[in-house]
């Protein structure tokens, strides 16, 4: 017959049972564990009171940036592609201005200064030349003068906006008005200094300061910094006024 099994003994079932609750060590690890699942249930219960309060808000937030890249993405497609198209035709219009059809190359090289675009100030300039060339001088200078105005362009294209412009306006100008426009041109260092002093130097001429264009011509021939057919045309005109 099997013996029936006897009481537990106390000692194994303290060293078994009890004693790895009560052990120093084994009492904080469990605190900490019980612990740790209440904070997690917190968390838990916090993230879906939060995401109940507010997860529509940030949902709507995510859509908005998705929605605002792909429309920055879009615009910026779109801008490649009217760059893309804005420089055939103004290839379109100089290869029509070449051929000699100067009023078909007037009317694109107008539509897209029209426009904006990183080509509109070129066009503008081409359709400028165009007229000049055309001999309808005063919508050219009415072109240029616009150029120069537009306080939003790069100086250097005023500038040169304010030269052609004197340059095609200049048998019927008025001498001291040219000088004074040019002023600002004939400093040191600014890049169209040369050019605006033989314009200078011109004007000076035709208002009677014989002298003043004289001393201009000779500057102009001994700059190392001008062009040298401007050189050599200033260092022939004073030639010809010291004569």
């Amino acid at each position: 017959m099997t013996p029936s099994p006897g009481p537990p003994d106390c000692h194994s079932f303290r060293e078994q049972i009890l004693w790895p609750l009560v052990r120093p060590g084994s009492i904080g690890a469990f605190v900490s564990d019980i612990f740790r699942e209440i904070d997690e249930e917190l968390r838990r219960d916090n993230f879906r009171k939060l995401w109940s309060r507010y997860g529509r808000y940030v949902i709507a937030a995510a859509v908005f940036v998705l929605v605002v890249a792909g429309a920055i993405v879009a615009w910026r497609d779109h801008q490649l592609s009217e760059r893309r198209a804005q420089s055939t035709r103004y290839a379109s219009a100089l290869a029509l201005a070449h051929e000699g059809k100067e009023a078909d190359a007037v009317k694109v090289f107008a539509a897209i200064a029209q426009e904006g675009g990183g080509y509109a100030v070129l066009a503008s300039f081409e359709e400028a030349a165009e007229l000049a060339k055309s001999g309808d001088r005063k919508a050219a200078i009415a072109i240029y003068d616009r150029i120069a105005a537009a306080s939003e362009l790069d100086s250097s294209f005023r500038e040169l906006a304010v030269l052609l412009s004197v340059m095609q306006s200049l048998p019927e100008s008025d001498p001291h008005s040219t000088i004074e426009r040019l002023a600002s041109l004939t400093a040191s260092g600014n890049s169209w200094r040369p050019t605006a002093l033989e314009l200078t130097a011109i004007a000076r001429f035709r208002s009677g300061d014989k002298s003043g264009a004289l001393d201009l011509y000779k500057s102009l021939a001994d700059d190392p910094t001008a062009p040298q057919g401007l050189r050599a045309r200033a260092a022939e005109m004073a030639a010809a006024l010291g004569s």
